[in-house]
């Protein structure tokens, strides 16, 4: 572990739900197609490999880097998206944190298993995990790729293993209920579905399966909602086609990559007017939101947004806190040996380029002694030359049983540092 954080180390900078409410965190979300752009801002500014993990939940930089300028970096790039007028005195880090070296690997491996989400033990976080690691994967570098390769991992072991992802406990599922309770039955209920990305589908099949009809897929690129209302039973429309079923559909699901709301008073608001009170459940699954939340003052409309219902799923998870302690033993168990290939990284090539300037000092030393005493036998200069190796051996012996031993134990890293520092050494490649 390292000390002083100024040299180069994993860190994660970030917000999540715990850090920052919902409005704080769409401005912060970032969509795929800003990934490539974020993180070469922030590589610009020091850092040798970064990940991008933007969800409903949180926008977290994972870096390879020294603190600053790289970590100001992301502070200023998520502070540009707070609104102007009357920001928090401290920027965008008023809502975030900083976990560097171990604990941010064990804090991916928290956030990979379900452990570290707003509904305990939930699935869908290790896609994402696997989208923002393929997404930023030009810019990842080799230790980030090993990071995030290990992370799936864990959070594999984490649902095989123990029991924290037991039972339904997804924002989606929980939607399903909410709409229950507004109408009783669902079977025979019609939803209209906003969006055609996975989140869409998975709310979308968890309504079909109580019974719901699905009329209409409405989405930007209609191929992609032709895919889902085929697979749904339903009809594939444009965004602008949708606005009018407002008037008649059940259940509005709504779940676009749009950076800003879709659902508007201006669209809807005189059209569900016309409906005379007869109730519409809006389940409003993106980040940013689908819906206005003006939508949610006409008569009988019931909207919730991700925080509604990831607090009505939150509910559901009393049975998944007894497998905390077996899930958290796997990631202390994956932490450690993550850090332990990580502080061996450097340790072989350390050890070479060390021994090799020792070596180039001792014979240069040896051979302007030697000309010095050009008296001497060959056999006495041969055994003066072994003399030498011999020194220079067991003078390295115990550094080099350290720093294996430090690397076998997982603090290579520090150690390393200090080495190559004292002994003059660039930094490994």
């Amino acid at each position: 572990m390292t000390t002083g954080h100024t040299e180069m180390g994993i860190k994660v900078v970030g917000v999540n739900h715990r850090t920052a409410p919902l409005d704080v965190r769409e401005r912060f979300a970032h969509g795929a197609h800003e990934v490539p752009g974020a993180l070469a801002r922030v590589m610009a500014a020091g850092a040798s490999g970064g990940v991008l993990l933007s969800t409903c939940n949180r926008t977290e930089f994972y870096l390879v880097s020294g603190d600053e300028p790289a970590l100001e970096a992301v502070w200023s790039l998520l502070g540009e998206r707070l609104p102007s007028g009357a920001p928090p005195v401290g920027g965008a880090r008023e809502y975030g944190y900083i976990a560097r070296d171990r604990d941010a690997v064990r804090h991916l491996y928290r956030v990979s298993s379900g452990l570290d989400s707003m509904i305990l033990g939930e699935s869908q976080i290790q896609g994402q995990v696997r989208e923002a690691w393929e997404a930023s994967r030009a810019q990842a570098g080799p230790v980030l790729h090993r990071l995030f390769q290990t992370a799936l991992h864990v959070g594999s072991r984490v649902r095989t293993e123990t029991g924290l992802g037991m039972g339904t406990a997804s924002a989606a599922s929980a939607g399903v209920a909410v709409a229950g309770k507004i109408f009783g039955d669902l079977a025979g209920r019609s939803a209209l579905i906003l969006g055609a990305g996975d989140m869409a589908e998975l709310a979308a099949t968890c309504l079909t399966d109580q019974g719901v009809q699905i009329t209409l897929v409405a989405n930007r690129t209609q191929e992609r909602a032709r895919a889902i209302a085929e697979r749904l039973g339903g009809k594939a429309v444009s965004l602008e086609e949708a606005w009018p079923h407002f008037a008649t559909t059940d259940i509005a699901l709504c779940s676009t990559a749009a950076p800003h709301a879709v659902v508007t008073w201006e669209r809807v608001g005189t059209i569900i007017g016309a409906r005379r009170g007869k109730p519409l459940c809006i389940l409003d699954l993106a980040v940013p939101r689908d819906v206005d939340p003006a939508i949610a003052q006409l008569e009988n409309v019931f909207l919730y947004d991700v925080d509604d219902l990831q607090t009505v799923a939150a509910q559901a998870t009393t049975r998944r806190r007894d497998e905390i302690p077996a899930a958290e033993r796997i990631v202390e168990e994956e932490t450690d040996l993550f850090w332990a290939w990580y502080g061996g990284l450097g340790v072989v090539p350390t050890i070479k380029e060390l021994r090799a300037r020792m070596d180039h000092v001792r014979a240069a030393e040896l051979e302007r002694a030697l000309r010095e005493l050009d008296h001497l036998s060959p056999e006495d200069r041969a055994q003066l030359e072994q003399f030498s190796q011999v020194l220079l051996n067991k003078f390295l012996h115990q550094p080099t049983i350290a720093l294996k031993k430090a690397a076998e134990e997982g603090h290579g890293y520090g150690l390393l540092e200090a080495v190559r520092r004292l002994f003059g050494m660039e930094p490994p490649a």
